[in-house]
């Protein structure tokens, strides 16, 4: 019996020895390539088809975004309202998302409704028609949120900021028109979906309890797909010339959008995870330098935050805020004093110690069930790593010194190197 009278020693989580399940790994008849976490207590299960159809390879503004989109709108078969009655018939969840390089199908379901559900989740990737009144709602549907979100600084400012970092025409810094919407015809659409779904390349994720004929289920729907590595033509890259810029979008507006940021390397570059201890020291949690000062000391912001885009091409390093439009400047003044201290003082092994507790605990509720831990599979997969990046990771987060990170700000945290955009 524990001595309910004798407190629990504490652990910092520094001192966790933190391990990442095993995905099991199998490879359909067409190649394509599945990573499994069989675990959990319930009968659930989550599928997540990737496919390299972001608008990293479109040829036209928003083709990609919207193929995905309509995937689920309609097949030769079904309705779209057919479509998402059947999933919700079987208490599924089905959803579709589009990022800068990939597209994914996501599934959320009861283990014993595998059988009725993947069939259909088949026929959207190999049979979806894209309807032309489908895509005439989209297209009213997405230009009106459009309208109502440039009327946001924050929109705003998140559209621009890649702008600057990466140039207009870069996957990274295209954004949508109202024009572009217009442009956008049912026949392009399926062409994309052809060339990038019915034909493209496929990587499998799936987590929770997992069925003993998941293998065999697979194949049977997804393993005489034609699994084509996909091509695209030279991706160039301009930033703007200039590196600070104030825009107004409202003359009436009481707060403003404030993005300080600069291109920053992708995780294969060896001071990648060296970058992410400073970055959460700087301003990657509520008790970084950013929140201390800004907003509990001068009281600018109700957040602040900074951190490394996870992109699989190019990166950056960005700080975002919104501040009262009187102390916008004066916000923007104590980020960069920030950056200075880091470079000039060493952090002292208390502040030290909290961050590497916060980040281990990070990792720790990262690995609690079958959902986050196939997430961090797929991170590492699709970023081309192995599992030693996790191992490598936390062996960084609990050795790197404070001269380390000294070194890391001279480097990098100079405000010359930072492109600075304030929206009002």
């Amino acid at each position: 019996m524990p001595d309910r009278k004798q407190a629990p020693k504490i652990v910092d989580a520094v001192n966790f020895d933190l391990r990442l399940k095993q995905a099991d790994k199998f490879t359909l008849d067409n190649g394509v390539e599945v990573y499994a976490i069989n675990a959990g207590a319930e009968e659930v299960l989550s599928f997540e088809w990737v496919f390299y159809a972001g608008n990293w390879y479109e040829e036209q503004d928003l083709v990609a975004a919207t193929a995905n989109f309509l995937l689920r709108n309609g097949t030769s078969k079904r309705t779209a309202f057919q479509i998402n009655e059947h999933f919700e018939y079987f208490g599924s969840y089905l959803n579709r998302a589009c990022h800068s390089e990939t597209s994914t199908v996501t599934l959320h379901c009861l283990t014993k409704h595998v059988k009725e559900l993947l069939p259909v989740v088949r026929e959207l990737i190999t049979d979806s028609v894209m309807p032309q009144d489908e895509l005439d709602i989209y297209k009213q549907n997405m230009k009106q949120r459009l309208k109502v979100s440039l009327k946001k600084s924050d929109f705003v400012a998140g559209r621009m900021i890649d702008v600057y970092l990466y140039g207009e025409k870069h996957p990274y810094g295209k954004f949508s028109r109202a024009e572009d919407f217009d442009a956008l015809e049912r026949e392009q659409l399926l062409d994309f979906y052809k060339k990038y779904y019915q034909q493209g390349k496929l990587v499998m994720f799936v987590a929770g309890k997992l069925p003993a004929d998941l293998q065999p289920l697979l194949n049977q729907y997804f393993g005489d797909l034609p699994n084509k590595s996909p091509e695209t033509g030279t991706i160039i890259t301009t930033p703007a010339a200039e590196k600070k810029f104030r825009i107004t979008n409202d003359a009436n507006g009481m707060q403003g959008s404030i993005r300080i940021a600069r291109p920053f390397p992708n995780r294969h570059h060896p001071d990648f995870m060296k970058v992410m201890t400073l970055n959460t020291l700087f301003g990657g949690f509520f008790g970084s330098r950013l929140m201390s000062n800004i907003r509990e000391d001068k009281g600018y912001t109700y957040g602040i935050h900074s951190h490394l885009q996870n992109h699989m091409h190019d990166g950056a390093w960005m700080i975002s805020t919104e501040a009262g439009r009187d102390v916008c400047e004066a916000t923007i003044a104590e980020v960069y004093k920030e950056m200075k201290d880091l470079r000039e003082e060493l952090v002292d092994e208390e502040e030290l110690l909290l961050v590497r507790n916060y980040m281990m605990g990070s990792i720790l509720g990262d690995l609690d069930g079958p959902f986050h831990i196939i997430a961090r599979w797929k991170n590492i997969v699709l970023h081309n790593l192995t599992e030693q990046y996790f191992y490598n990771s936390i062996n960084t987060i609990k050795t790197i010194s404070a001269e380390e990170l000294q070194q890391l700000a001279q480097k990098y945290l100079q405000p010359e190197d930072f492109y600075e955009l304030v929206v009002v």
